[in-house]
């Protein structure tokens, strides 16, 4: 048996001990840092306004003669049941959606830009009827808004048949205005601006 002496002893004891002391604080900190990394991450936050319409408008549209268009009727519905039904000189019918009358509002207000208020077109039946009341305040169309507040109501009259229809038209106008709901959004991302699986916002809705 080899003598071990007492300084050798004492020497390997205190190597285990600093040496195990160094592994407990390097595990420490590994856990104290990723501890802070997560809890000290900020946040930030964005909210913005979101307005929806319970309500749509169904417009019931004929073409008197050929190339000029009348509002015979309108009525409510649900906002995702919006749409137009026009029936043509020839006498067939068409059914517009509400993306297919924009696209129809569109074309007329490029084509006719100084004169859209004296046309009797479709476009313009559209742009002038409940439709586009409807798309200006759903879709927030500032082009829209503008168009259907420049006029009062003597000129939008005259693209429905009778005083009767008109007035109608009104009531289902403020059926659509009662329906408007605002909420407000709160959106939350982490401030580094991460994206994917980690890195998604999430948002949340407060009734207005």
């Amino acid at each position: 048996m080899t003598p071990t002496k007492k300084g050798t002893f004492v020497r390997k004891a205190k190597d285990i001990t600093i040496g195990g002391t160094l592994t407990l604080a390097l595990l420490t900190g590994a856990i104290t840092l990723q501890s802070c990394g997560n809890n000290s991450e900020e946040r930030q936050y964005e909210t913005r306004e979101e307005t929806t319409f319970g309500k749509g408008v169904r417009t019931y549209i004929t073409e008197t003669s050929p190339g000029e268009f009348k509002i015979t009727d309108e009525v409510s519905v649900a906002a995702d049941s919006a749409q137009a039904i026009v029936r043509y000189y020839d006498g067939h019918r068409d059914t517009l959606t509400a993306q297919a009358a924009k696209a129809l509002i569109d074309k007329e207000v490029i084509n006719n830009q100084q004169y859209h208020a004296g046309h009797s077109g479709l476009g313009s039946a559209l742009l002038w009827g409940g439709m586009g009341y409807f798309l200006a305040n759903s879709l927030n169309n500032r082009r829209y808004q503008q168009y259907q507040t420049q006029y009062g109501d003597q000129q939008r009259s005259r693209f429905y048949t009778n005083p009767a229809v008109f007035s109608r038209s009104n009531n289902v106008r403020q059926e659509v205005q009662s329906s408007r709901r605002t909420q407000t959004v709160r959106t939350s991302r982490p401030s580094g601006g991460r994206s994917g699986f980690f890195g998604g916002s999430r948002s949340r809705s407060y009734g207005g």
